[in-house]
């Protein structure tokens, strides 16, 4: 199994990248393995509460609490493996 962590900006869909894993990993060493998304929310600092805020919308980037627009992007880019659960297969000498 890959896991994987995906950030709302990383310009990836996510239904895309299931239904395509398989065919990418076909004859490959990844074939017949499976791959686990984590989504991972938008976090960007507000500088009128000075707090990080979680941004609720890809198509407004304002704070949810003082409503103010946030710029500085401080999560939600990612787009890493962060684990392999690998299988050893037994092989006859």
């Amino acid at each position: 199994m890959v896991h994987l962590k995906l950030g709302g900006l990383a310009g990836v869909v996510k239904e895309a990248l299931l239904s395509s894993y398989e065919m990418a990993c076909e004859g490959t060493r990844l074939e017949g393995s499976q791959l686990a998304i984590r989504e991972i929310p938008i976090i960007a600092h507000c500088a009128a509460c000075d707090q990080p805020r979680t941004v609720e919308s890809l198509h407004w980037f304002v704070c949810p609490e003082c409503g103010s627009p946030v710029s500085k992007v401080l999560q939600g880019r990612e787009m890493e493996v962060v684990a392999l659960e690998i299988e050893e297969v037994e092989t006859c000498p």
